[in-house]
């Protein structure tokens, strides 16, 4: 185990620790496909129409994003993870968009772990690659916010997500 540094957590940076991490990026990206085929179909009423289109378009590039990192997690020389983080479901318009900026929030700041642990290893093109997921990632996370009428950045946020205890 080779380590060059600590990340921001304290953890030493390690090309296992980077491996393990994108296990957990595909995990939530199989969880926010799920979400939002499912939420594109059941929000329903004329407000929420053009953020259900948004959000059908969200699981298709949230599909590529998971090939993405599968596709490193095999150049690393790893199987794949095949199952999804949790899964959050509503029969709530506002709950469902809420659940998926609040998975959004938490892929946005473990993406930025993962770019910063590529970089300390070395790992240039899986940083780049994983900068094009970010930049979609964080278009989501504007575009849910937009629909919910709040800030999307988190750290500039007054709103608390009312899924979170």
């Amino acid at each position: 185990m080779s380590i060059l540094e600590l990340d921001v957590d304290g953890q030493p940076v390690t090309r296992e620790a980077l491996v393990q991490g994108l296990q957990e990026d595909l995990a939530r990206e199989y969880q926010a496909i799920i979400q939002y085929v499912i939420f594109s179909q059941k929000l329903d009423g004329a407000r929420y129409q053009e953020i259900a289109q948004i959000l059908e378009g969200h699981a298709h590039e949230e599909l590529d994003h998971a090939i993405a990192v599968a596709r490193q997690l095999d150049y690393f020389g790893a199987y794949p993870v095949h199952q999804p983080a949790a899964v959050t479901v509503s029969e709530d318009n506002d709950l469902m968009l809420w659940a998926d900026l609040d998975a959004e929030d938490v892929t946005i700041v473990e993406y930025r772990k993962r770019i910063r642990q590529a970089q300390a290893l070395g790992e240039y093109a899986l940083a780049e690659t994983l900068q094009e997921i970010i930049k979609q990632e964080q278009d989501h996370q504007i575009e849910l916010a937009t629909a919910l009428g709040i800030v999307p950045d988190p750290r500039g946020r007054k709103e608390k997500s009312p899924l979170k205890k």
